[in-house]
């Protein structure tokens, strides 16, 4: 056992009120770090860590957690405990809910689940506070529109970073003009904000014990529930029946189809920040359908 697995044992214990027997290591994640802690009682809870981690982080998923478990819709592991760090590590801690295989119907009950988390919908187009979209801030100051809070909260904050950075060129932010000048255009028509996840591709959804569909690892937020629809088309893993029910129990509006790559340009400029500005020719495509 690691120096940092025995603080992180130590510091688990008096935050959940119960004994840590040992720490067992989990695969997965591209962030953090991941551990099933079995308990002397003989419980298992899940635990997400990082001995880096952002200030804030672990408090705003587990708020974000709890946003999505209160609409009802699909199954979201329960915090149990949360620490920001300070005098020991910064962790998470959640229900643990086993893999499961996934059982019949289990395209169908996303799509419908998902469409009643979004009629659950949100106070604003943003949150009450900031999050992280993977491990860059998210900032989430309501604006009164859609296309307001998409080009001041999202698309503006990625394409400055990747400026900063020298992965997005000068040409690139000039067409970026061009698609602002438009986007109260090409966003469709007026929706009430819905509550979305933020960030949902193949890895944030988990199939619980029981075969059920859970989603994992939010970016959450009040925005256009064809966010989320689009980054489930982006990477793939999501059968057609999931969008078929979905469809069935809210559909879109027109055009929906037209609007994907633009919800897509910000996921593609996340993943440009995250991992390479090999992501800027995807950005680039997403954009010729539009300026």
């Amino acid at each position: 056992m690691s120096g940092f697995e025995g603080e992180l044992i130590a510091a688990l214990g008096p935050a959940i009120g119960r004994r840590v027997r040992r720490l067992r290591s989990l695969s997965g994640g591209d962030i953090n770090l991941a551990f099933a802690a079995e308990l002397e009682d003989g419980g298992e809870l899940f635990v997400k860590t990082h001995p880096r981690a952002p200030d804030g982080m672990y408090d705003a998923e587990a708020r974000g957690l709890a946003w999505l478990g209160e609409a009802g819709a699909l199954r979201i592991p329960a915090v149990v405990a949360v620490s920001g760090g300070g005098e020991g590590p910064a962790f998470l801690v959640l229900e643990y809910l086993a893999s499961g295989k996934a059982r019949s119907g289990f395209d169908e009950a996303l799509g419908r689940g998902l469409a009643a988390l979004h009629r659950a919908s949100a106070p604003c187009f943003g949150f009450e506070s900031a999050n992280f979209i993977g491990s860059l801030p998210q900032s989430n100051r309501p604006h009164p529109t859609f296309a307001e809070f998409f080009r001041e909260e999202r698309l503006l904050p990625q394409l400055e970073l990747a400026a900063r950075n020298g992965r997005a060129s000068s040409a690139l932010a000039k067409r970026f003009e061009r698609l602002f000048s438009r986007l109260d255009d090409v966003v469709g028509p007026p929706e009430p904000p819905a509550r979305l996840h933020g960030d949902l591709w193949s890895g944030n959804l988990h199939v619980g014990p029981a075969g059920e569909p859970c989603l994992i690892d939010p970016a959450v937020y009040g925005g256009h529930r064809e966010i989320d629809l689009a980054m489930m088309r982006l990477f793939g893993g999501f059968g057609p029946r999931a969008f078929a029910a979905y469809e069935e129990a809210y559909p879109l509006a027109a055009g929906a189809a037209e609007r994907v790559p633009l919800f897509q340009i910000y996921p593609l400029l996340v993943h440009t920040n995250l991992f390479g500005g090999r992501y800027a020719a995807s950005v680039e495509a997403a954009l010729a359908h539009y300026v």
